[in-house]
């Protein structure tokens, strides 16, 4: 289904993030929902808007539930990349082939990144879990870390 809605164009791009991005890299943890990280279309009020995406998905059957739209019994949490780490998390995602098809997931150094930044308790133990189980690149997620102004919070977390 992302990838009807990227073609239709109701978002520009995406890439599967949060707890089941990260499990692609590790081992499974239990997560309540699938987040998806969308670049939308620039609108020209500068408003940040999930209706197309909700009325696209609406139109096909699919319903709200809270914050997500339940998809063949997932549900889906849409977070717009809010800032320059997740548009370039969404940018440089890693295409993968699950069960035959296709889809996009965040670069495990992205996803720490994105915990570090986030700064939840939550997302302290996946940096743990990423930094343990995860083939990280660490010459790619020292440049990402520097770009994004995170090595001080990097060196607390992990020494």
């Amino acid at each position: 289904m992302l990838n009807k809605l990227e073609k239709e164009g109701v978002f520009s791009r995406y890439a599967i993030g949060g707890a089941m991005g990260a499990t692609f890299y590790t081992e499974p943890v239990l997560t309540f929902d699938l987040a998806v990280f969308v670049l939308l279309p620039q609108r020209s009020s500068g408003l940040v808007s999930l209706t197309s995406i909700y009325e696209a998905l609406r139109a096909r059957g699919y319903g709200e539930e809270k914050e997500t739209v339940m998809i063949e019994a997932v549900p889906v949490q849409f977070l717009p990349a809010y800032n320059a780490l997740i548009e370039e998390a969404v940018a440089q995602a890693r295409e993968i082939d699950y069960e035959g098809v296709p889809a996009r997931i965040a670069r495990a150094e992205h996803l720490v990144a994105i915990c570090l930044q986030t700064g939840r308790a939550k997302d302290r133990a996946r940096v743990a879990i990423l930094r343990e189980q995860a083939r990280l690149d660490s010459n790619f997620l020292a440049a990402v870390l520097k770009r994004h102004q995170l090595e001080e919070k990097w060196k607390l977390w992990t020494e």
